[in-house]
């Protein structure tokens, strides 16, 4: 080391100057102007530029406007994600500011939209609490979406902007005039920045309903004209409605929610919780609307005064002492829903993303608040304190015989990482990362994939019948269960919140590989339910999918072909059926190519599909083929009273008679009352916001794209013989027929009617398969929908049924 260090003093300094001077100099220095840090570094401003960061960009806008509902100006904010996946956010607050200002020399809105660390939230007197403290947000988004257009009401003046990669591209200028005020922003993420620019309805919708419970009265609106999917969400009861959300499906201990507001040193600090009969705690906590996923000074102080509290008030009311020393929290929390919001001034998070609250001295205040709140409301409420009491008590006796069990388990070495269970075919790779094992349903499919496995880095644990529903079980039963302890045992991870470790994965790919029956289905929502529960930070880390095996085979003299689903099945058949047929459209003299007969099928059947979902809502299918096949060859727009009146021609044309045509309430366009004489006076009103919707516009963009099948008749050659059909429908079912002659099509419905190399190479081989990564969108609605499926209550249940069942295009038994 010494002679190392020699060597190098040894070296003359001009020589390491020069290598300095040569390779570091004033010109390496790199200064970055305006916006071009975000673009350069995306990941430093909101996390990264994968699904999370994409839905920060929302985020950060939607938070402006709470924050202006925070202060007691905006009351309703509307999201809208757009066909072409550009969102707009707007809000009735006051507006961004549009005055010229002193230090930069240009108006305030385009400062805020084109610097790092400006905005109103530095200063107190414009916004006391607000989520957005680093000053960055929307200038963000500006930066990272490839265009920003922002549409400000003020001051009875309507102005505009609009902004390309966060750079200027107009001025500021003034459109109109309003008795209305807000802001409207509407951006669209850049795909040069981001891997997918793919919004996800449900991961949208969870934050949105946060941000409803947490403002009470404040309605916010979640549009998606991609799927025409829309919610609104409105509370004017804040937490304690929260809470009731949350434990819609389940059944509570006692029908009143604990509500517990009270203020601290500038700390505003509101909880509500509700016990259920069920074995788990959610507690949810937010610090100035934000969610703190990873709890923070708020969530200790929460379960401190909430333990303390109730082994205080178990003192005095003669429970024994030795089982009040013997309750630890996870007792006092078992069954437990709850919401722990706190606003202060000052936030302190951990990063830029704002997972956990660090203010130290919040763990204090709410503690204290807490068990104060508590400690008199037991007083005044005995007979809930009993009853929670009863739960605790029970909880604390289950939670040592499950430790005994555990205990039980490790001494027999059914839970050692040492010891693998016997019907484990593990792999010969032991680096976790390059490691999959396939959870398999029943010993004969079991057998296949053992056979067809690729040994080197493959596992495959089959499970015999179907494993016990740990939404129905505590934990002690749980472990008595063979299954699960194998599982367990497999996996490496440990179970149970001491000892659960997910760096201890021996697979970081986990497979659920079961059959495509009704009984496959319940299998892998068993295994679905125990992971979502026991171990759901597997599946937030990405370690859980589930296999596609292919639904058909298509065999054709020696040669064989999988196919996944219906649609691909489809495809193929009208692929095949053009290559034996000529099929030409009226009188024209080209025919169709392959490509454009499978296209016209998809298209016809999307169309079918949305006629059907229309037809739904109670109007007539004659009239929607009408007005679509219609308004496709018309330049329409229901705003302009001139595009009505020739609707109402068209429609009398065609035998229906337009009683009125008048403004709708809120003066945007019109609306339409239609009835056909000869079917005894039946109405139709066709509101404007139906002709605007998106499900009629996609209905429209749908029957314009099949136009084209309005020649008729179609003709089909074949071998010299041709037949005429006159219908989409004929045609499209009769070269299904023909397709299909001289086909052998095998539906698969059991993994075990594969033998393993047609299982290797269509369901396990890494580069052929499809595997669908299992992922939590929304939290809220994943916890509702296992309570409801797996649960003990059977309403909820049913009423699930009943509502989707007419999702259900086949119910395969």
């Amino acid at each position: 080391m010494e002679q190392n260090l020699e060597r190098w003093l040894d070296v003359p300094q001009s020589t390491v100057d020069g290598a300095v001077a040569e390779h570091y100099t004033g010109d390496r220095i790199t200064v970055l102007e305006g916006l071009e840090p975000v673009r350069k570094r995306p990941s430093m401003y909101i996390g990264n530029v994968s699904t999370e960061g994409l839905h920060q960009l929302v985020y950060e806008v939607v938070d402006n406007s709470v924050d202006e509902a925070l202060a007691g100006y905006c009351d309703h904010i509307q999201v809208t994600v757009h066909l072409d996946g550009s969102v707009t956010v707007e809000d009735n607050g006051r507006g961004i500011p549009v005055d010229i200002h002193e230090k930069e020399g240009l108006p305030a809105v385009e400062v805020v939209m084109t610097r790092l660390h400006a905005g109103g939230k530095f200063d107190d007197g414009v916004y006391k609490v607000s989520g957005g403290l680093h000053g960055v947000g929307v200038s963000v988004v500006n930066a990272l979406s490839e265009f920003l257009e922002v549409e400000i009401r003020r001051e009875g003046r309507v102005y505009f902007q609009r902004y390309e990669r966060g750079q200027t591209k107009t001025p500021l200028e003034q459109i109109g005039e309003t008795r209305r005020r807000g802001t409207r922003v509407t951006f669209k993420a850049d795909p040069e920045i981001f891997t997918d620019t793919n919004l996800s309805f449900d991961i949208l919708s969870q934050r949105m309903r946060e941000l409803a419970f947490l403002n009470k009265g404040l309605r916010i609106d979640l549009i998606d004209e991609r799927t025409s999917k829309e919610k609104i969400f409105h509370y004017e009861g804040g937490l304690i409605q929260f809470v009731e959300y949350l434990n819609r499906n389940k059944e509570p201990l006692h029908s009143e929610v604990v509500f517990i507001e009270g203020k601290r040193q500038d700390v505003i600090i509101e909880i509500a919780l509700q016990y259920n009969r069920t074995y788990k705690e959610k507690i949810f906590t937010f610090a100035n609307n934000i969610n703190t996923r990873e709890g923070g000074s708020h969530l200790v102080g929460f379960k401190a005064g909430l333990t303390r509290s109730i082994k205080q008030y178990a003192l005095q009311n003669k429970v024994p002492k030795a089982d009040v020393e013997r309750m630890t929290g996870d007792d006092v929390r078992e069954g437990l829903s709850a919401v722990v919001s706190v606003k202060l001034r000052e936030p302190q998070f951990e990063g830029q993303t704002k997972t956990k609250l660090g203010n130290s001295d919040v763990k204090g205040m709410v503690e204290t608040l807490t068990y104060e709140k508590l400690s008199a409301y037991f007083e005044e409420n005995p007979k809930i304190i009993r009853v929670i009491l009863d739960k605790v008590l029970e909880a604390m006796r289950a939670r040592e015989a499950a430790r005994k069990a555990k205990e039980l388990t490790r001494r027999k070495g059914l839970l050692s990482d040492h010891s693998l269970p016997g019907k484990l075919a593990d792999c010969q790779e032991r680096d976790p990362e390059k490691s999959e094992i396939f959870i398999v349903e029943g010993d004969s499919a079991g057998g296949s994939a053992k056979q067809g496995r690729d040994r080197r880095f493959q596992a495959v644990l089959p499970l015999r019948g179907k494993i016990l529903n740990v939404e129905k079980a505590r934990f002690d039963k749980m472990l008595e269960n063979q299954e699960i302890r194998t599982m367990i045992s497999a996996l490496g991870t440990g179970i149970g919140q001491d000892e659960f470790d997910p760096a201890k994965l021996r697979y970081h790919k986990i497979i659920i590989m079961t059959d495509a029956d009704v009984d496959g289905a319940h299998i892998r929502t068993l295994l679905l339910t125990f992971f979502f529960r026991m171990m759901p930070d597997l599946i937030e880390r990405g370690h859980l999918y589930i296999a596609q095996p292919p639904l058909y085979r298509v065999a054709v003299g020696k040669k064989e072909l999988y196919l996944k689903d219906d649609v691909e099945l489809e495809a193929y058949l009208m692929a095949r059926a053009a290559e034996k047929h000529l099929v030409y459209l009226g009188h024209r003299e080209e025919p169709l190519s392959a490509d454009w007969l499978v296209k016209l099928r998809k298209t016809h059947a999307q169309y079918e599909d949305w006629l059907e979902r229309l037809a739904r809502k109670g109007i007539r299918r004659d009239l929607l083929r009408f007005l679509a096949r219609t308004l496709a060859h018309e330049d329409f727009v229901p705003e302009d009273h001139s595009s009505m009146e020739r609707l109402r021609e068209a429609l009398e044309a065609a035998g229906y008679a337009v009683s009125q045509i008048e403004m709708e309430e809120e003066q945007r366009g019109y609306d339409v009352e239609i009835w056909q004489p000869t079917n005894g006076q039946e109405k139709f009103r066709l509101s404007y916001a139906f002709l605007k919707s998106v499900e009629f516009r996609k209905l429209v963009e749908l029957s314009k794209e099949l136009a084209v099948l309005d020649d008729r008749p179609y003709r089909v050659v074949s071998a010299g013989a041709e037949m005429a059909v006159q219908d989409p429908e004929t045609l499209f079912q009769y070269l299904k027929d023909e397709a299909i002659k001289g086909l052998t099509v095998q539906r698969y419905k059991g993994l075990g009617e594969m033998n393993p190399e047609q299982l290797w190479e269509t369901t396990m081989n890494p580069e052929s398969r499809t595997l669908l990564r299992v992922r939590i969108d929304d939290e809220y609605m994943a916890d509702e929908l296992f309570t409801t499926l797996m649960g003990d209550r059977v309403e909820p249940r049913r009423e699930f049924i009943r509502v989707n069942a007419l999702d259900f295009r086949e119910l395969d038994i």
